[in-house]
């Protein structure tokens, strides 16, 4: 659970962070599934683009609004395939490197990057064809209450019936990262996390080791599901994102190929098996406003 000397608070560890989050989604083949099983879904409910050619019109182009973007990984990949993206996050330093990587990539005309807060969206409602908030910013958003008006937000500024992907960090995950990584140190925040999924700075002080990631929630699937359905969304669909492979980041590394696809093809069996998205390290749940 550890994870250096940044503040707790979201803005500034993703400010510290910055070029490390561009990097996570393609570090090891576990952070891997993450991003493919992600596209996967992205790519049968996202919106058809028509052929810009020369002469687009507005009503060809198609809004994605990916808010808590962070370094733009996955706004470039909807760039690449001719979407239109809005990036929204609350970090500075995340914000700037999301421009500077769309344009390394040739699509920074099609991704606007801004500092924004998804709690206060700043569109107007009904703004975007689709909406996205991948990576578990939402995790981040502890308070319940403001976490309820960021879903709410996220509703408020797609079309109706409009496409949603809301990715969200797993409570036993979370868990099974202290047993794995930080018993000795840590173990006083199993309790607490198992009943509520909330990892704050007063806990860590309380509980920890003094060093620690950002402020956290971690999701149980029904609770998730819940939430999203009290702002409402109606859920289609819910995924585990790593599920089998959950913080099995070190083992995969070391495995060789052909073990490695193996659990991936295991990890694409079990992703919309309840207990599996339970026990992911990411849960996604695929929606419409």
């Amino acid at each position: 659970m550890s994870g250096g000397d940044a503040d707790m608070d979201p803005e500034a560890y993703y400010d510290e962070f910055a070029e490390r989050e561009w990097e996570r989604l393609d570090r090891d083949p576990v952070t891997r599934m993450e991003f493919a099983n992600t596209v996967d879904y992205l790519t049968e409910y996202l919106p058809e683009v028509a052929s810009r050619g020369d002469a687009a019109t507005d009503s060809e182009t198609v809004r994605v609004l990916d808010a808590g973007g962070a370094a733009g990984r996955y706004a470039c990949w909807l760039a690449e395939r001719e979407y239109d993206v809005t990036l929204v996050d609350l970090s500075a330093e995340q914000v700037a490197l999301a421009r500077e990587k769309a344009a390394e990539r040739g699509v920074a005309d099609r991704v606007t990057a801004e500092q924004g807060d998804v709690r206060d969206l700043r569109f107007a409602d009904g703004t975007f064809d689709a909406v996205c908030c991948l990576g578990g910013p939402l995790s981040h958003v502890v308070d319940e209450d403001e976490r309820a008006t960021a879903m709410t937000e996220l509703r408020r500024v797609a079309k109706r019936d409009a496409p949603v992907f809301v990715s969200v960090i797993g409570r036993l995950a979370m868990l099974r990262d202290i047993l794995t990584f930080n018993l000795d140190a840590e173990h006083g925040l199993l309790a607490p996390i198992a009943e509520d999924g909330d990892l704050t700075a007063e806990r860590v002080a309380e509980h920890g080791d003094g060093e620690s990631w950002a402020a956290c929630h971690g999701f149980r699937a029904e609770e998730f599901e819940a939430e999203l359905e009290a702002a409402g969304f109606a859920v289609e669909r819910l995924v585990g994102l790593e599920n089998v492979a959950s913080r099995m980041k070190r083992e995969m590394a070391e495995a060789d190929d052909e073990a490695v696809d193996s659990v991936r093809e295991v990890v694409r069996l079990l992703r919309e098996d309840r207990a599996a998205v339970d026990w992911s390290e990411h849960m996604l749940a695929v929606c419409r406003a």
